[in-house]
């Protein structure tokens, strides 16, 4: 079978994102027995590493799945069928976790909120007064579809500190590259992939649960096997996931947290928040128009833009594509067809956002743009 050469791109996608050189070949490293001893070297090394980024001491898994399946398992290992949970959303990737509680018979009260604003704590704090028996807030720290990073420190204090439920977080798009110190704002279950901003391929997802998690844990009745965090633990233990992982994987996660650690964290927060002032500044010069709403809530990691109205979409990301060589995202959910996106995390710097605007320059006017 032949199949299309894939030539270089200079991939701008809030995940898939670009994996460095040296990490491509560590995962060329041989195979290893899964249930060997250096196997159990190397799950307990990303483990460990993976515990400093998200700056948790809770257990902490690794699965071999997308991020949705942590998000899966947030739900499954802390809830039963009928419990009440808010589930906050404000786009494509709230209505996911939205629709994974819904899926396993959660008794979800939706909080809705537009697309492209911020989820409002204050809002959070009121529907927690009227109902004591809600459960749990699910909530989406980094809403990749819009480009907001909700305020999940002010939730978390809403949540915990004052109505002690749990919290279930989707960081998918956000830890490793946004400041989220899952101990430090008491977050119960935490969830998020390899393929955003740990430099590596899809198909590992990684989940913290805390204490108060695992107290849930004995009351849930969601059915789950798979992803039985309690499966987990019992493998960890020995050095072993509960089944098959994905090994070539692993070998790049272990560069990749060493590439993370030793830039240091709070190095890593302000090369992303650099690159995105940078991003967005260069966006409004062109004359384009942000998605969010609130400047000061858009995300360090991916930057929403409204296409505009005068011009035709596809034709627009397509000739990026194929004549600039940069591959941009579009819209999901509500927004498809209305906005475009400019992914900035993981291992990005300044220069491959100045290709960005120096593409988009050159193609704008091409399919009818007039600043």
């Amino acid at each position: 079978m032949t199949l299309t050469k894939i030539e270089p791109q200079n991939l701008r996608t809030p995940g898939p994102t670009p994996i460095p050189d040296d990490i491509v070949d560590e995962m060329s490293l041989p195979m290893i027995n899964h249930r060997g001893p250096e196997f159990k070297e190397l799950i307990e090394a990303t483990t460990g590493g993976l515990k400093q980024v998200f700056m948790t001491n809770n257990d902490l898994y690794i699965l071999t799945s997308s991020g949705t399946g942590a998000l899966e398992a947030a739900v499954v290992n802390t809830l039963s069928p009928g419990d009440k949970v808010i589930a906050a959303t404000a786009g494509s990737f709230g209505d996911r976790f939205v629709q994974i509680a819904e899926g396993y018979g959660a008794d979800v009260i939706r909080m809705d909120f537009e697309w492209g604003d911020a989820i409002d704590p204050e809002a959070i704090r009121a529907e927690l007064h009227k109902d004591p028996d809600i459960k749990a807030v699910l909530v989406t720290h980094n809403e990749t579809s819009t480009g907001v990073t909700h305020d999940l420190e002010s939730i978390a204090r809403v949540v915990k500190g004052e109505f002690n439920k749990l919290l279930l977080v989707d960081a998918v798009s956000s830890l490793g590259c946004i400041p989220l110190p899952v101990d430090g704002w008491n977050c119960d279950v935490v969830a998020t992939g390899s393929q955003k901003g740990f430099m590596i391929p899809p198909g590992l997802a990684f989940i913290s649960i805390s204490a108060r998690g695992w107290e849930a844990y004995e009351d849930a009745k969601m059915p789950r096997f798979y992803f039985d965090l309690m499966a987990a633990e019992r493998s960890l233990s020995r050095g072993q996931t509960p089944w098959t992982p994905n090994v070539a994987l692993l070998y790049g996660l272990r560069l990749g947290l060493d590439h993370i650690i030793g830039e240091g964290l709070e190095n890593v927060y302000e090369r992303h928040a650099e690159v995105a002032d940078y991003c967005r500044a260069g966006v409004k010069a062109l004359g384009l128009e942000l998605l969010a709403n609130d400047e000061s809530r858009a995300s360090n990691t991916v930057t929403g833009i409204k296409m505009p109205e005068d011009i035709d979409g596809g034709r627009l990301m397509s000739m990026m594509r194929e004549d600039e060589g940069v591959v941009l995202a579009g819209g999901q959910g509500k927004l498809t067809g209305h906005c475009f996106r400019i992914g900035h995390l993981g291992w990005v710097t300044k220069d491959d956002i100045t290709e960005v605007l120096e593409a988009l320059e050159r193609v704008l006017p091409k399919v009818g743009f007039k600043s």
